[in-house]
């Protein structure tokens, strides 16, 4: 048996307003949408990686999800002005990434990540 994808699922009363964030900040596609389930997504080929965690790293909360991004700046900086809750950084971490966490339009914290080449 081998792992052919993870899915993560996110509990909200209007599945809809993942689009801002995940589609048009994040530039996920709407890959499925039956009204009660919206499936946001990419055809680009990714890892599948789960991570188990006491704590979210430097002493913060485990965040519910990790998005890896080419340009964490870019990120912030589209997340501030859609008026997103930055909750922490952006920050460069002595592991080698430097992330920022926001919360998504269902109060879910997020951790934008990307890993330094410096």
């Amino acid at each position: 048996m081998k792992v052919r994808r993870i899915v993560g699922n996110i509990e909200t009363p209007d599945p809809t307003a993942a689009r801002s964030f995940y589609g048009d900040i994040l530039g996920l596609d709407v890959v499925m949408d039956h009204g009660w389930i919206v499936t946001l997504g990419s055809d680009e080929l990714m890892q599948t990686q789960v991570s188990f965690a006491r704590e979210g790293g430097g002493g913060t909360p485990v965040p519910r999800l990790s998005v890896e991004v080419d340009d964490v700046d870019d990120a912030f900086t589209a997340m501030t002005a859609a008026g997103f809750e930055v909750t922490y950084g952006p920050k460069d971490e002595s592991w080698g990434v430097r992330r920022f966490y926001v919360r998504d339009p269902f109060g879910t914290l997020v951790n934008i990540v990307s890993h330094r080449t410096d």
